[in-house]
């Protein structure tokens, strides 16, 4: 690797630095806890993890410590050397260093795999690599252990709780310290914390993964579903529902059984095997099927927002953003193969257009056939055309992820870019030729012939839930008016002025906002910042002078005092802000 290739531009060498920083770690464990067990420890999106088995449980002092092994062992320029084993000596070298996690490793690699170890100083590690040439390429000063939590062998709650320690690493110091700011910021808005204190959302340990929302969040749940049924009404689409759960014979037709079965719920109605969808693609197919169309009828959107469950590994499971049951706004488009061109772009356009609400900027994938796949390869590759040109067409920009496409299709993904600069992969576009075979799927053609349809699977915000989850840490929990579950709070000075609030309040509520007020005998500078630690968009102020006038006084969440106006010209300052409107 050239010299000008070591930075982080270079995702491989990025991914190598950040692999070797794991390697170090696990070196530092074992010269300070000999008597550890080392599991796997690889490069994650913003630094590294090692899962160790040690009967020392790992403190913040014991991190500290860690790390200064690991800068030290950076200083010691110690190289990096790739060596190869047959399985034989590859598990005898493991039984020596009485590592019995690297022997199920070992044993569970396939006959004919590479099995490489690398060497530094007097650690010897097996790994598939890569890795850089030197601990020297490590900066000593740019490096931090973050935090170490518990983590199933495997990820599997019925193996040993073992203790994985996180760390982070940079080229520079000042690049570490940027991204430990960041994550600093990430803790205040984490949605979990922010659920609770804002009383949106929880889960529970009686429902692990499956998310519970309160009034005040089912109310934001409610107005993010109300934009979407416009969005969609406007773009054409009508909106269906399917069954939750359906038999194991229509999960066997649409290829799930094989590829997705260990992800699934099962159970048995009148003998017969059932599933509880992971999916709504085989339900909105059979919405589908159940008329003839005519061409003329095509193209045909259905949109829909199904409740899918999905059987997560409990260590993967992360507040809202990773969940066992989610609604998924999924759409089906069916249409000739003419329409599909125009199709792809008014998708994407789509996408666009609800992101740019949120002010979300977003990277582009386009992700190619998979190792496991239905269908000819020469119908896939005119699949990728079609979705490449469309890209090009709208000239964005995108990175190829060949392997990564659905096993009916490829597919355009989209990674939004919240303030933090953090991505997160919502809405995807996948082209389908192959799911209208198996479930032989039909229009009558202009020939007037029966044709195949082509169809489009296509999801906007992905999860619900996971998309409420990422805008309550973007928004740091001070959503936009349109979204605030209380979008104004009534705060009356004195009792005396009690008759006055409560009538604004119900003037207010009349003209369809989502109006509170605090009545309470405290004082109001008390009022006001309760208010603000709700993140309460509009509070409005009322004293006797407010009372006699017929006025209010109005504060703004994130300005402060706006002065004393009356309550029509309160109502057209913040009309605008009732509907959702292009951020940034």
């Amino acid at each position: 690797m050239s010299e000008n290739l070591h930075t982080f531009e270079n995702e491989e060498y990025k991914h190598a630095y950040r692999h070797t920083a794991a390697h170090i770690l696990a070196h530092a464990v074992k010269r300070l806890y000999p008597d550890a067990k080392l599991a796997i420890g690889p490069a994650i999106a913003d630094g590294f993890y090692y899962d160790i088995d040690s009967a020392e449980t790992f403190t913040p002092e014991s991190l500290a410590e860690i790390e200064g092994e690991m800068r030290k062992i950076c200083r010691e320029k110690l190289a990096l050397e790739r060596f190869e084993l047959s399985r034989e000596d590859a598990l005898k070298l493991v039984a020596e260093q009485n590592e019995p996690y690297k022997a199920e490793l070992i044993h569970d690699l396939p006959a004919d795999a590479v099995i490489s170890f690398y060497r530094e100083g007097d650690f010897t590690d097996l790994c598939a690599g890569p890795h850089v040439d030197t601990t020297a390429r490590i900066k000593a000063n740019a490096l931090k252990l973050t935090n170490c939590t518990g983590a199933y062998w495997r990820g599997d709650a019925n193996n040993k709780m073992l203790q994985r320690i996180y760390g982070t690493c940079f080229m520079s110091k000042p690049e570490l310290e940027e991204h430990l700011r960041r994550i600093e910021e990430a803790k205040l808005r984490d949605h979990r914390k922010l659920g609770r204190e804002l009383d949106l959302f929880a889960l529970y340990d009686e429902g692990p993964g499956f998310p519970f929302f309160f009034p005040k969040g089912m109310l934001v749940r409610n107005e993010l579903v109300n934009f979407w049924r416009d969005e969609h009404r406007k773009a054409g689409y009508v909106e269906i529902s399917t069954p939750m759960i359906l038999s194991e014979e229509l999960w066997r037709r649409s290829g799930h059984w094989d590829l997705y079965k260990d992800n699934m719920y099962f159970t048995d109605i009148d003998e017969s095997g059932y599933a509880i969808k992971p999916m709504n693609c085989p339900g909105g197919m059979l919405a589908f099927k159940r008329k003839l169309w005519s061409y003329r009828e095509l193209p045909v959107r259905m949109a829909e927002l199904g409740i899918v469950h999905r059987h997560e590994l409990s260590g993967a499971l992360h507040g809202l953003m990773r969940v066992r049951n989610f609604t998924q706004d999924d759409a089906h488009l069916y249409m000739t193969p003419e329409h599909v061109p125009s199709e792809i772009v008014s998708t994407i356009e789509l996408v666009d257009r609800f992101y740019k609400v949120f002010g979300f900027d977003y990277l582009v994938e386009l992700s190619t056939r998979p190792e496991k796949f239905m269908g000819e390869i020469e119908r896939w590759d005119a699949a990728e055309k079609l979705l490449e040109d469309a890209l090009i067409e709208k000239n964005i920009t995108y990175r190829l992820n060949p392997g990564d496409g659905a096993f009916y299709g490829p597919k355009i993904d989209f990674h939004l870019v919240d303030c933090l600069g953090r991505t997160w992969q919502c809405a995807t576009l996948q082209l389908d030729f192959q799911m209208p075979e198996r479930f032989e799927l039909e229009y009558v053609g202009a020939d007037g012939e029966k044709h195949r349809p082509v169809m489009i699977h296509r999801t906007v915000l992905g999860s619900l839930e996971r998309f409420i989850a990422i805008i309550t840490e973007h928004y740091a929990g001070a959503f936009p008016l349109w979204l605030a579950p209380v979008q104004v709070i009534v705060l009356p000075i004195t009792d005396r002025t009690r008759d006055y609030a409560q009538s604004v309040a119900d003037s207010l509520a009349a003209d369809g906002y989502r109006v509170e007020t605090d009545f309470r005998s405290e004082k109001i500078g008390f009022k006001i910042r309760e208010a603000q630690v709700q993140k309460i968009p509009y509070m409005l102020v009322l004293g006797d002078k407010e009372a006699e006038s017929g006025l209010v006084t109005v504060r703004r969440r994130s300005e402060g005092d706006l002065g004393t106006m009356s309550l029509d010209e309160f109502n057209a300052m913040i009309k605008k802000e009732r509907s959702p409107v292009v951020q940034g």
